[in-house]
């Protein structure tokens, strides 16, 4: 007598799904600042002298800074330039700053596995839902070894809740980026030497640090009494 046919294989359970970590969208941009941005260019550099516990050097004002760093002669890379960074929840509508001859605005979709809490919205709050992130300061120098102009980035700066974030890295690129397309030799730059951090940042995006340049600087009542004499 034929042998039975063994019973058919139990059907496998139905994996469970699985779903994706929830994110939050954020949408951001860098531009170049206006005179109309000097107020919250005013509060960020505060906030880096805070931040870098030079306060007791702080001494620019609103005035100043809308006097020197918008001259109607300067000219954007070619004098004194700063980039502001923004956020965003939605896409950025477009806007006068969309035409502006020097400058194209960089924007960028990025996915957060952590909302931002910011506590300070409102007061670097710019348009609607449009926040200021942080800043970067630069201009022309030159380097007789290289034979060719460079910039050299004066400040960088991205507010708290916004840092470890790769903002910092989208406002160097956005120098860098310049400066290659310039046909510039270098992009140079200091850090504070207790700034762990940003010392761990620079070298892994492949900057040298020079350990063996200081910094001499003369100013106040030195520069003065420097400058005067015969």
């Amino acid at each position: 007598m034929a042998a039975a046919a063994p019973p058919p294989a139990p059907t496998p359970a139905p994996e469970p799904a699985t779903s994706l970590p929830e994110t939050t969208p954020l949408f951001t941009r860098i531009r170049l600042a206006t005179p109309a941005d000097v107020p919250h260019i005013h509060k960020l550099i505060h906030q880096m002298a805070v931040f870098e516990r030079l306060t007791h050097l702080f001494s620019a004002t609103e005035s100043s800074l809308a006097a020197t760093l918008f001259s109607p002669t300067a000219q954007p890379f070619h004098s004194f330039t700063l980039f502001l960074l923004e956020a965003s929840p939605k896409p950025f509508a477009v806007s006068s700053v969309d035409s502006n001859p020097f400058f194209t605005p960089l924007t960028k979709y990025v996915n957060l596995s952590i909302p931002i809490e910011d506590p300070e919205r409102e007061t670097f709050k710019t348009t609607d839902d449009v926040t200021v992130v942080g800043f970067v300061l630069f201009f022309p120098n030159y380097s007789t070894f290289l034979g060719k102009p460079g910039f050299y980035v004066e400040d960088l700066f991205v507010r708290e809740c916004y840092r470890r974030k790769g903002f910092g890295r989208m406002l160097l690129s956005a120098v860098a980026k310049q400066a290659v397309k310039m046909g510039y030799g270098r992009v140079e730059w200091v850090v504070l030497d207790w700034n762990v951090n940003a010392i761990k940042f620079y070298e892994e995006m492949g900057a040298d640090l020079l350990n063996e340049w200081r910094i001499c600087r003369l100013t106040g009542e030195a520069l003065q009494a420097y400058g005067g004499a015969d």
